[in-house]
């Protein structure tokens, strides 16, 4: 931390706070959905399906905005949180964070996803002749053999967390200390005289966060099914 200002810091450290907050949140509801989208069809599944990858092909701002219309303080939802709790998303470093899990929550859909078609259905059938219930049989056989994917997905949503800039400027601005991360931060010292040197040394943090991610994931995953290959 010594080669970075205080500033800087405060953006790294803001980052991995709001990327830590957003895949917390939106882990659970991606293992659901998942499984939900893997395993089971029913009617309007194709759209609930695009619906859930909307964020993937959405321009970042877009997504931003619609949570600016439907989240801020006069928004329907945003505005019943702050007049009846006094929530308030817009501008703070929590709003930071529901944007970016909405951004990278189809990423760890995707994975999990993938993980749970992987999985044999005759487990699942052998299951249920003794007798396992729906709950028993997913935390019993498909949470353990969907964890490669359940990881490799958190870790690079994660990454992309730390690195989303479009929905999270457009829905929180850019307020050092409060909602101001790595990418925003970036782009702060490109607008400045002399913010080179900045630009460059946190630019090299993201990139080596990303890097790291990546790997990290990889690693874990193949560690991963070994373990269940070994069992």
């Amino acid at each position: 931390m010594d080669i970075l200002t205080p500033m800087e810091t405060t953006a790294l450290l803001l980052s991995l706070r709001v990327a830590g907050v957003a895949i917390a949140l939106g882990l659970p509801a991606a293992v659901l959905a998942a499984w939900v989208l893997g395993r089971y069809n029913f009617p309007g599944k194709t759209l609930v399906d695009g619906l859930v990858h909307l964020p993937l092909v959405l321009p970042p701002v877009v997504t931003g905005y619609i949570l600016l219309v439907t989240m801020g303080t006069k928004g329907v939802v945003g505005g019943w949180l702050y007049q009846t709790f006094g929530i308030k998303l817009i501008f703070t470093a929590e709003g930071a964070s529901l944007a970016v899990a909405v951004t990278s929550f189809p990423l760890m859909v995707r994975a999990i996803r993938l993980s749970v078609e992987a999985i044999d259905g005759g487990l699942e059938a052998a299951a249920r002749t003794l007798g396992a219930g729906p709950v028993d049989r997913f935390f019993t056989i498909l949470l353990p053999l969907m964890a490669p994917g359940l990881l490799s997905g958190a870790i690079v949503a994660f990454a992309a967390a730390m690195g989303e800039f479009g929905a999270v400027i457009t829905f929180v601005s850019n307020i050092p200390g409060q909602t101001q991360t790595l990418p925003l931060a970036i782009y702060a010292a490109t607008q400045e005289p002399g913010g080179d040197a900045v630009a460059a040394r946190l630019a090299a943090i993201s990139f080596g966060v990303a890097l790291i991610a990546l790997m990290l994931s990889e690693f874990l995953a193949h560690r991963v099914r070994r373990l269940i290959g070994q069992t």
